[in-house]
């Protein structure tokens, strides 16, 4: 008895999986196609252009800048 129901458990899931490819087919067989038809889009290197934006900086007469870090940071 065991043997059959076994069996039985086993054709169903054979079945199962036979309906959900041949439903898989049939329902995306359209993009499958296309995906087998499709032509890749070819890879020739785009045209670089190279630019250089140069933005010299103003020098002001009479002021001095001071660019130290404040001693806050250096503790820590």
């Amino acid at each position: 008895m065991f043997t059959i129901v076994a069996a039985m458990i086993f054709f169903a899931a054979f079945l199962l999986a036979i309906g959900t490819i041949g439903w898989m087919f049939a329902f995306y067989h359209h993009k499958m196609t296309a995906a087998l038809l499709f032509e890749p889009i070819p890879q020739d290197p785009p045209a670089v252009c190279h630019v250089r934006i140069r933005r010299p900086r103003v020098i002001r007469q009479g002021r001095r800048v001071e660019q130290s870090l404040p001693h806050g940071v250096l503790a820590a």
